[in-house]
């Protein structure tokens, strides 16, 4: 009865009904990476396309449902978000991006932190959840301890006095998963969700980056109209015109009706994550552009005495990721570390004649290094630390920090062969031990030079792996030859000497 109402009155308003757009949510480790695998590699739309890789932070899957009295695919939007402390207001942007939750939280080990973070930003944002119980079918698996958890920590199940849905699962084997997707529908019918195909096309903003070929890409999710090649788009901080539109797999299109996710390329600037994009967006859009530009506002903070960083991302979630870590860091050795300057894209020669004005480090997350720019910091010993996982940078600007106080040196090796030299991230050197003891996975600086002068660090870097005869060693002691392959901000050339600090 009440379904039929609600038709009714959406005939008579014009309003369509839309698919849920979904977050999942929970502590890190506790599966929700692979139950969103498990998800998408199993849903009828992927299949159907050939399995092509998603082009967004979100995508969109088919599930049978029988609501409405007949057996019908139904679609259902998911948003990846990730996953570590670090991307905590993503998570929060994410939760009211979204329509509904997923809460997961693992058999074997119940609420964790960030599961009581994730618990608040749903509660607080008042997004309506079912919980998922994954690794059901691990060892030590205490469903009913995850449930006593749960609830002691404010969520109150159906059966146990509350009306939050459960279920629960096994990603690995999919045991669970059609009903967890079953509960999703059925809180969808509940929420009644809908849009106005004759409204302005909104949404929000789950991505965006620089992209060399196309320029600024960004993925967004689209909640009410029908987004169109062509029109005008504008965020509170960027706006352009849609000449590209593409769905999650990355096939262009010409329009996109709600809860589709797609990558825009169109904009003039880069739109910030988490912002809303529509007719409210254009508005606000005035009083964004009266404030001075990060860049301008970060460099006239420049701090004497600190360690100065410029940190450049690959799209604008990570480099806020980044920017959070870094500036949580505590200081050492009477240093500070100082954000000069922040950005999206790879590292140019604009960036390294930045950090020599700025006597800045570079930190590069999940990008490349221009050659001109590579060769513009070997030339003028710019140091620049590059890497795909955040915590290996925090522990560098560490390392770095405890560097500038003057320690000892661990261990010295002269660079006596390069054999490969294509990533600097897998860089193939071979060298002799000068001094002390190198140790594998330590982090190092190169040292250049020293003719009549004394060596210059032109960058640092990191042991990824340790060989002695092609065998992998912890360490080895003063006068060993070895091999390494090494992963550096800066190619390493041969009469380089890599030095490990205590």
């Amino acid at each position: 009865m009440t379904q039929q109402k609600s038709t009714t009155e959406n005939a008579q308003t014009g309003l369509r009904k839309r698919p849920p757009i979904v977050v999942v949510m929970g502590h890190v480790d506790h599966g929700k990476t692979t139950l969103l695998d498990f998800i998408r590699k199993s849903n009828v739309a992927e299949r159907e396309a050939g399995g092509i890789t998603q082009a967004t932070a979100a995508y969109e899957i088919l599930h049978p449902s029988t609501s409405s009295g007949q057996v019908a695919d139904r679609k259902i939007t998911f948003i990846d978000t990730p996953g570590h402390e670090a991307f905590t207001a993503m998570r929060s942007r994410g939760a009211t991006a979204a329509d509904i939750a997923i809460l997961v939280v693992a058999a074997d080990e119940g609420v964790k932190p960030q599961t009581k973070e994730a618990i608040a930003i749903l509660q607080e944002s008042k997004t309506p959840f079912v919980v998922a119980f994954t690794k059901i079918d691990k060892p030590g698996a205490n469903l009913e301890k995850a449930k006593t958890d749960l609830m002691a920590s404010g969520v109150l199940l159906e059966g146990y006095g509350g009306q939050v849905s459960y279920h629960g699962v096994s990603a690995k084997t999919g045991e669970g998963v059609g009903d967890l997707l079953d509960l999703i529908l059925l809180a969808t019918d509940m929420e009644n969700l809908t849009y106005d195909p004759a409204a302005a096309a909104a949404g929000f903003v789950l991505e965006a980056r620089r992209d060399p070929r196309r320029g600024i890409a960004a993925a967004v999710v689209v909640k009410n109209g029908v987004l169109k090649r062509g029109d005008p788009i504008a965020t509170p901080s960027a706006s352009g015109k849609i000449k590209i539109l593409e769905n999650f797999m990355g096939k262009p299109v010409e329009q996109l009706e709600p809860s589709a996710p797609a990558v825009v390329i169109g904009f003039e600037e880069l739109p910030n994550v988490g912002e809303e994009f529509g007719e409210n967006a254009k508005i606000q859009m005035a009083n964004a552009k009266r404030i001075s530009s990060p860049r301008a506002a970060m460099a006239n903070g420049q701090k004497k005495g600190a360690l100065n960083l410029i940190l450049k991302s690959s799209d604008a979630g990570s480099l806020e990721a980044l920017s959070v870590v870094l500036r949580n860091l505590q200081p050492q050795g009477g240093k500070t570390p100082h954000i000069v300057d922040e950005s999206v894209g790879d590292i140019t020669d604009g960036d390294v004649k930045h950090a020599l004005a700025t006597d800045a480090t570079i930190i590069g997350f999940k990008n490349r290094i221009e050659k001109g720019a590579r060769n513009l910091a070997e030339a003028h010993a710019v140091t620049m630390i590059t890497s795909d996982i955040v915590y290996d940078l925090a522990a560098a600007v560490e390392e770095f920090l405890i560097g500038v106080r003057g320690p000892s040196a661990q261990g010295e090796l002269e660079i006596l062969a390069v054999f490969n030299s294509e990533k600097l991230d897998k860089q193939l050197v071979g060298g002799r031990v000068a001094d002390g003891t190198i140790r594998n996975r330590a982090s190092f600086e190169i040292k250049r030079g020293g003719e009549g002068a004394e060596p210059a660090v032109v960058g640092t870097g990191r042991i990824v792996s340790l060989q002695e005869k092609k065998n992998e060693i912890a360490q080895a002691e003063q006068g060993k030859e070895i091999g390494l392959m090494v992963n550096a901000g800066v190619l390493v050339q041969i009469g380089d000497r890599l030095v490990v600090k205590k």
